[in-house]
C-alpha cells in the first residue's frame, strides 16, 4: 500500500540526528536509545503518529510496564500535542485518527498480563522500556506483529540498561548473537545518549550535570549508554578485558574437568582446566535446550571426547529417582560411554556466588579466565540479577541467563570442599581446605 497524502500536516519539533536514524529505519526490529535523556519517548510518538497518518486503516499497538506510566508518559503529551488531530476513548484505550488509522493502548505489569495479547494482531508494535519486559513477553508481542492488510510490519523499541530484559536486548541488539530462528538483518539498533539531544542539552544542562554527577556504575550506564555494567548487576566485577583470553592464553598443563546444570528447557556445560597455582580456565561450553536426560549425557560426553577429564560435577537433583522409570538422571547420564563420572555439586547457592565472585575478583588479577570461545557464559555471567530479596543470592529472572553461571557454580563449588558459608576466602584459601576431588 502506498502511503496517504491528500494533505501535509507539519508535526512540531527537530529531530536531532539519532532520532532521524530512527526515523528511517525499515527493519523489522529497530530498538533506540542506551542511555537517558536521548529523546526516546518524544521520538517513538512522532514515529507511531507519523506512521498513522501515512498508512489509513494501520494499526498500531503502544506497550509499557503499566498503563498509568502509558498514560503520563505518552497519552497526555499525544493529546496535549496533537488536540484536534486524534481521540481518545478511554473506554477502549484506544488514540483514533480520522483517517480510520489507531493506537491501541497496552500495558505488561506481569506474567499473565501479556496473555491477553495471544491472538491479536497489528501492524506496528512499540514498546517503551524494553528491558522491562522478559524475553518471552516479547516473544508473545513478535507473534501479534501480523496481518493481511498491505501495510509494513514492524516493531520499535526504546531501552536502557538494566531491568529484567536487559539480556535479551543486549543479546540481540547489542551484541547481535543469534538464535536458529532469528534473521540478523531483522534487528537494528540505534544507539543515543544525552548529547544526542540538543534541545534537552540547552534546556535542562542541570539534567546532563546530574547524571554526570551519578556513582560510577550508574553514571556508565545512564550516562554512557554502557551495557556492559548497570544497577542491580551481579557481577560488577566481570570484566571481559580482564577474564575473557584467547584460546592461545589457555596454559597447556592443566587438568581438565566438567560441570553441568540439566534442566530440559536448556542443558548448560563447561569444560574447565585448573593449573597448578589454582586457576581456573573455562575453555568451552554447550548450551541447548530440549535434550533429554540420554541426550545430555551425549552431549556431555562429545564435549570432553578427546581430553582426560577427571569428573563432572552436576546439580544434585539428578540423583533423585523419577517416578515414571525408577531411574535417576545420574544413573541415565552415567551409563553413557565416555561420560566422566559424576558427582554431586555442593548447591548452596550464596556459599557458591561468594567463591565465584571471589575468583573474579580482579585484586591481585582474577584467577578466572573464560575462553572467548564461550559465547554463552561470557554473554549471560555478567546479565545476572540481584534476587531483590535476597541481595546476596543472584536472581532466577531472566531464567534464560541463569543455565551457564549456574554451571560455573557448581564448579568452582568443587574446588571447595570443606567451605563454610562464614568465611570468606582469598587467594590462598584453597590451599587450606582441600576439594571434593584433588586435581593435583
Amino acid at each position: 500500500m502506498k502511503p496517504d497524502s491528500p494533505q501535509t500536516l507539519r508535526i512540531a519539533g527537530v529531530p536531532s540526528e539519532r532520532q532521524k536514524c530512527f526515523f528511517a529505519s525499515r527493519a523489522r526490529y529497530t530498538a533506540y536509545g542506551g542511555a537517558r535523556g536521548g529523546g526516546k519517548s518524544w521520538a517513538l510518538r512522532r514515529k507511531l503518529v507519523g506512521l498513522c497518518l501515512c498508512y489509513a486503516g494501520i494499526r498500531c499497538l503502544l506497550v509499557r510496564r503499566s498503563y498509568g506510566e502509558l498514560k503520563q508518559n505518552h497519552v497526555r503529551p499525544l493529546l496535549s500535542e496533537y488536540r484536534g488531530l486524534l481521540s481518545y476513548r478511554e473506554s477502549e484505550k484506544r488514540l483514533l485518527f480520522p483517517n480510520g488509522s489507531a493506537i491501541s493502548l497496552g500495558y505488561c505489569s506481569s506474567a499473565r498480563d501479556v496473555l491477553r495479547y495471544q491472538g491479536q494482531e497489528y501492524d506496528i508494535i512499540a514498546i517503551d522500556e524494553a528491558t522491562q519486559l522478559t524475553e518471552d513477553q516479547f516473544s508473545v508481542f513478535k507473534a501479534c506483529l501480523r496481518g493481511v492488510g498491505n501495510y509494513p510490519r514492524r516493531m520499535y523499541l526504546t531501552c536502557n540498561p538494566g531491568g529484567v530484559g536487559h539480556a535479551w536486548v543486549k543479546r540481540l541488539f547489542v551484541d547481535r548473537v543469534y538464535r536458529e530462528n532469528e534473521n540478523p538483518a531483522d534487528y537494528c539498533f540505534i544507539p543515543a545518549k544525552v548529547y544526542d539531544n540538543p534541545v534537552l542539552l540547552q534546556a535542562d544542562p542541570d539534567y546532563v550535570r546530574g547524571l554526570e554527577s551519578l556513582p560510577q556504575k550508574l553514571r556508565e550506564a545512564w550516562l554512557l549508554g554502557r551495557w556492559d555494567v548497570f544497577e542491580g548487576q551481579f557481577f560488577p566485577e566481570f570484566r571481559p578485558e580482564l577474564h575473557v583470553c584467547s584460546p592461545q592464553k589457555i596454559p597447556a598443563e592443566i587438568r581438565r574437568f566438567a560441570a553441568l546444570d540439566y534442566g530440559f528447557d536448556m542443558l548448560a556445560v563447561l569444560l574447565l582446566g585448573a593449573d597448578g597455582e589454582g586457576n581456573l580456565y573455562v575453555l568451552r561450553e554447550f548450551c541447548r535446550s530440549g535434550l533429554t536426560l540420554r541426550e545430555a549425557g551425549e552431549a556431555v560426553a562429545g564435549l570432553c571426547r578427546g581430553e582426560t577429564v577427571d569428573y563432572a560435577v552436576a546439580s544434585p537433583d539428578l540423583w533423585n529417582r523419577r517416578q515414571d522409570t525408577g531411574r535417576s538422571g545420574f544413573e541415565v547420564m552415567q551409563a553413557v560411554v565416555g561420560m566422566p563420572p559424576m558427582s554431586a555439586a555442593d548447591n548452596r547457592r550464596v556459599a557458591g556466588w561468594r567463591i565465584l565472585r571471589q575468583y573474579l575478583s580482579p585484586a591481585g588479577g582474577p584467577s578466572l579466565r573464560i575462553c572467548s570461545e564461550c559465547h554463552e557464559l561470557i554473554r549471560c555471567l555478567p546479565a545476572l540479577l540481584c534476587d531483590s530479596e535476597r541481595p546476596e543470592d543472584a536472581s532466577g529472572e531472566p531464567h534464560s541467563v541463569t543455565h551457564a553461571p549456574e554451571a560455573l557454580r557448581y564448579a568452582v563449588m568443587s574446588r571447595y570442599g570443606n567451605y563454610r558459608p562464614a568465611e570468606i576466602p582469598d587467594r590462598n584459601f584453597r590451599f587450606l581446605n582441600p576439594p571434593k576431588h584433588r586435581l593435583f
